[in-house]
């Protein structure tokens, strides 16, 4: 530290040093200054934010994109004409408890309502599945075709989801110092710490970041983080895969293969089962779990640290670290444990719904939860839960584990309900997954919140790509000590 005190080198005048200074911070003001400071309202949207010639699906989308950015921009300005009305009461439990139900943030893509479930631009996800573009003879929807659906509001055609799929292939690329990178850590790292590592480092190539240094218009925002966007999700599951076998595996991943599609090339690069089961599971999952509106921990955070105009790889690394918790994206995986656990206490007995009351009882009674029942925001059984039982009892009901995760289905809603304790007593997605994935020989638990984010990257993404084309400022809540919840309620 003792340089700070130091006097600069006799040949260098302290007038230069002060000049070199000021030169800097002043080519750092005219950076800042090209970001133009006129309100969202009145901005133009460009059509070409990039120097890159685009592909036709890329203008098209931008396009989409741009006409219903219009419409909400216009919408958002009257709404702020009426800003001061009020629309919800703040209280005390909403402070401590999590904020639960607080209706403090704006997302556009989905939304989660506590009878229907999560609907994806006001579409549940029965109609998802049932009208989005599947694979040629699958009966799954294309996740593909849920990411246009939740970026533009429209259902793709099939050639739009085929040439959104070809433009992702072509995006898939993974600069090499990030498989080295990758290879550094050691192979007992977690996965999800790998994963949003490679995130980090894949954000060198950000072209928000390097657009945004340039300094380009407010109006340019959303577009260029576009780009960013769909280098993240092309590249999501050949990052994941490449964590996968090197993690469980030789460190070999299969051969890429563009004539599949996103969620198709993804199941066939894990290496673990070659069916068209497989990869119809896996397009089921991944459509699923694609959003799920902005207040979950993923999706919040991705939010937050992008509403600071962190690029979209920030932003994801951030949020990837929020669904490595054990209240979100591990969810999964302990409940695939809890399965295994019930599994192996029942040894060769037939599961019946008498010993699952039972074992549930003794659960809660040790003062233990039961993984997979219950949710912050539903009040019904889980639509996901619902369409991958449906999915189960066409391809996998004579399994097992599925007959477990059948008997647990019907015992443990009436049990919990009993308790009197708990709002939800209905199983959600969570209780299902684990045992799809285990049935396909995806059986590393540690590898399962990594699914889940190649799926949740794109809702995720394309919250970003929304606020920026909304011109959402940069969030700051207001926090308050215990103290001033006790004055309120002192006032009553």
């Amino acid at each position: 530290w003792l340089h700070l005190f130091r006097t600069p080198p006799s040949s260098v005048l302290p007038g230069a040093v002060f000049a070199v200074r000021s030169s800097a911070a002043m080519e750092r003001v005219g950076r800042i200054s090209k970001h133009v400071t006129v309100g969202v309202d009145a901005q133009p949207l460009s059509a070409n934010a990039t120097a890159v010639a685009e592909s036709p699906i890329m203008a098209k989308l931008k396009g989409k994109i741009a006409a219903l950015a219009k419409e909400r921009v216009a919408l958002k300005a009257e709404l702020l004409k009426a800003g001061e009305t009020k629309i919800q009461d703040v209280t005390v439990e909403m402070c401590i408890n999590g904020a639960r139900s607080m209706m403090t943030m704006v997302t556009e893509t989905s939304d989660l309502d506590a009878a229907k479930g999560i609907a994806y631009r006001g579409m549940s996800l029965f109609e998802c599945n049932k009208v989005l573009p599947k694979a040629p003879g699958g009966e799954c929807a294309l996740p593909e075709a849920a990411f246009w659906l939740l970026l533009t509001g429209e259902v793709p055609t099939d050639d739009e989801v085929k040439a959104l799929t070809a433009e992702l292939h072509t995006r898939s690329g993974v600069p090499q110092n990030v498989i080295t990178t990758l290879n550094s850590l050691p192979k007992d790292t977690h996965p999800m710490t790998q994963l949003s590592i490679a995130m980090l480092a894949l954000q060198k190539d950000s072209k928000f970041a390097a657009k945004y240094n340039e300094g380009m218009k407010k109006g340019e925002y959303w577009e260029v983080a576009l780009e960013d966007c769909l280098d993240l999700v092309a590249k999501m599951p050949v990052v994941a895969t490449a964590i996968y076998r090197r993690t469980f595996k030789d460190g070999v991943v299969p051969a890429y293969n563009s004539k599949l599609d996103w969620a198709g090339n993804f199941a066939a690069m894990l290496g673990v089962n070659d069916s068209e089961e497989f990869k119809e599971c896996t397009r089921l999952y991944l459509m699923l779990h694609a959003d799920h509106e902005g207040g979950n921990v993923s999706a919040h955070t991705t939010h937050l640290v992008g509403s600071a105009l962190s690029d979209p790889y920030y932003s994801w690394a951030a949020g990837l670290c929020g669904l490595a918790g054990p209240l979100h994206g591990l969810a999964n995986q302990e409940c695939l444990g809890w399965l295994l656990e019930v599994q192996k206490e029942l040894g060769n007995q037939k599961v019946t719904k008498e010993f699952i009351v039972d074992y549930v009882e003794k659960t809660l009674k040790a003062g233990k939860v039961v993984p997979g029942f219950g949710h912050a925001v539903l009040r019904q059984p889980d639509p996901r839960y619902m369409l991958e039982r449906e999915f189960a009892l066409k391809h996998c009901k004579d399994d097992p584990l599925f007959h477990l995760v059948d008997a647990c289905y019907h015992a443990i809603p009436p049990t919990l309900e009993k308790t009197g304790k708990v709002k939800n007593p209905f199983p959600n997605v969570d209780a299902h997954s684990g045992q799809l994935m285990y049935f396909y020989n995806l059986k590393e638990e540690n590898f399962y919140t990594v699914v889940f984010a190649v799926s949740r990257s794109m809702g995720c993404v394309a919250q970003y790509v929304w606020s920026r084309a909304l011109g959402l400022p940069i969030e700051r809540p207001k926090s308050v000590p215990l103290d001033t919840l006790t004055a309120s309620t002192m006032k009553k």
